[in-house]
């Protein structure tokens, strides 16, 4: 349960600390004093958008800090599987700077956006005035079935076959449009096959062919300029070979005479053994450039043919081309085994739809199975609130097909007069009987939850009187189980308030400021005397006040 808040800088609040018990508390003050000031700050702290309207003074950080008392509420595992540390005494805090981002820590352990949200659905329940609204919402409708049903581990089983049996049928829907294509282009597929086949490619042709193309193509050229290369080398008594062995010869003659000249001998020697070495190689590079016009025109033409279908594939080799063929392999072969796979593929899809529709019934049922308990909790809470003559079916009908969340539509079907038909909540409750039903279903939920704290915003609009006493005692009811927290305009329901806060402005001067007290016994009666009267309290809106406070 929440135990204490402190906020700093935060809307019309300077700084406020507010001690909470438990039980049913109520908060009051007139309108625009700033109680709905602390449904924001709670709201940031769980994890709402931050934005810079929220500061009081611009230059400042805002800090949100709540204190929870979570020792009869079994999260420790929560805190272990987001690795934080557990006290029973948690502390929730919320830092924004003057630049809008926002730093949240729980325990002081600093947390993710994600992971305070998901402690915040542990812990607390706003409800703010708009949420009347969605009892007329269908699927808000479905998941108060759900919550009483406690269908939790019934959803997760049929969300995950639900996943399985939507990806296999869009696999299908895929391999058939796929198939349907290749059909369409099996004569064009074939023929662009039969190219790629019958050019009977090979890796690495290309650049070979093109080598030797080069060489055909220059054979004159080649063999005249590595025949003069060969001619001064070695093929003529001025040669080079020929210079270099009478050189050799002449520094033989002197050899014994000058010192280191057999090294140069041996030098030159080395030197005449490489021209040799390179004389034979160039020899047969000559012998073997020949002009083949045939092989010429062969290679060209082979080129050409890869050339050609290089372009009508769009790619840049001959690998890429091979490739290309191998695809075309993989879908023409499919013609023949297509109907195989998606045959396979069918008896997939009809597994899981009817594991997914067993599923589906199992959680069906168990809507249905509590779909009179829920009306039967929600007439009884009505009663209590001066509409003895209320009727509620909570409709559960079958839709076409499958949902993310099953195979079921509900419907709330209300009236409010016995002699009256009953008819889908949206169409005919006021917004006091909406007020109502919304508080009955907050009753219900409590019950099937183990929420520590719930806040109901004006949950009385368009409710006064006698009817407001009554919405008092259901909401001091709920406080029996679970924290209640009633921000309300209603004498009769702050009447019933163990405790009793009032929101009020003060005018500090140039500014104005919000702030919070907690009433004494004394200031009670007169805030509820004048929430009575309107006006300043007279002894005899006290004595009505006091008699309120003591049904």
């Amino acid at each position: 349960m929440l135990k204490r808040l402190h906020i700093d800088n935060y809307a019309l609040i300077e700084s406020s600390e507010i001690d909470f018990e438990s039980g049913f508390t109520v908060i009051t003050g007139e309108t625009g004093a700033g109680k709905s000031i602390l449904l924001g700050a709670l709201g940031l702290l769980m994890g709402d958008k931050v934005e810079s309207k929220y500061f009081k003074d611009a230059e400042k950080k805002c800090v949100i800090e709540a204190t929870f008392d979570l020792s009869n509420y079994n999260l420790q595992s929560f805190f272990d599987e987001n690795e934080l540390e557990y006290d029973d005494e948690t502390i929730v805090r919320k830092e924004i700077q003057t630049s809008g981002k926002a730093r949240q820590f729980v325990n002081d352990s600093p947390v993710s956006l994600s992971v305070l949200k998901s402690l915040g659905d542990r812990l607390i329940d706003i409800h703010s005035q708009h949420q009347n609204l969605l009892i007329k919402d269908d699927e808000f409708q479905l998941s108060v079935v759900d919550a009483v049903a406690d269908t939790k581990i019934e959803l997760e089983q049929y969300a995950a076959q639900y996943k399985n049996w939507k990806k296999l049928s869009q696999e299908l829907e895929k391999l058939k449009l796929q198939q349907e294509q290749d059909r369409e282009n099996q004569d064009y597929l074939e023929s662009q096959l039969e190219k790629l086949t019958s050019a009977n490619l090979v890796e690495g042709e290309q650049t070979e062919l093109e080598e030797e193309q080069n060489v055909l193509s220059n054979a004159d050229t080649i063999r005249e300029s590595l025949g003069n290369a060969y001619w001064n080398m070695e093929d003529d008594d001025s040669s080079i070979a020929s210079r270099l062995k009478e050189s050799i010869n002449s520094m033989n003659k002197v050899a014994d005479m000058v010192s280191g000249m057999e090294e140069l001998v041996e030098r030159s020697s080395s030197l005449l053994a490489d021209i040799k070495d390179i004389s034979a190689t160039l020899s047969d590079y000559i012998d073997k450039v020949d002009s083949d016009p045939k092989r010429l025109e062969f290679i060209q033409q082979r080129l050409d043919t890869i050339y050609t279908l290089e372009r009508r594939f769009k790619v840049d080799s001959v690998e890429e081309l091979i490739q290309t063929r191998k695809d075309l392999e993989k879908r023409v072969a499919r013609f023949t085994s297509s109907s195989e796979e998606l045959e396979d593929l069918e008896k997939e899809v009809e597994k899981a739809r009817k594991e997914l529709s067993k599923s589906a019934k199992n959680l069906s049922d168990k809507r249905k199975n509590n779909a009179d308990k829920i009306a039967d909790s929600i007439v009884q809470n009505l009663v209590e609130m001066g509409m003895p003559a209320s009727k509620l079916k909570v409709e559960v009908s079958q839709i076409d097909g499958f949902s993310p969340l099953g195979i079921d539509e509900v419907r709330f079907l209300f009236s409010a007069n016995k002699d009256k038909t009953l008819l889908p909540i949206s169409d005919i409750a006021s917004g006091g009987e909406i007020s109502r039903v919304m508080l009955s279903l907050k009753n219900l939920l409590s019950q099937v939850s183990s929420l520590p704290t719930v806040i109901l915003d004006e949950i009385d609009t368009g409710i006064s009187g006698e009817v407001a006493g009554r919405m008092g005692k259901v909401m001091k009811k709920m406080a029996t189980r679970m924290q209640v927290i009633s921000i309300t305009h209603l004498p009769q329901i702050a009447a019933q308030g163990d405790n009793h806060f009032m929101v009020f402005k003060a005018d500090k001067g140039e500014k104005i400021v919000s702030s919070i007290k907690l009433l004494s016994q004394d200031e009670r009666v007169d805030e509820i005397a004048q929430m009575l009267s309107g006006a300043s309290p007279t002894d005899a809106a006290r004595a009505n006040a006091r008699e309120l406070m003591n049904k």
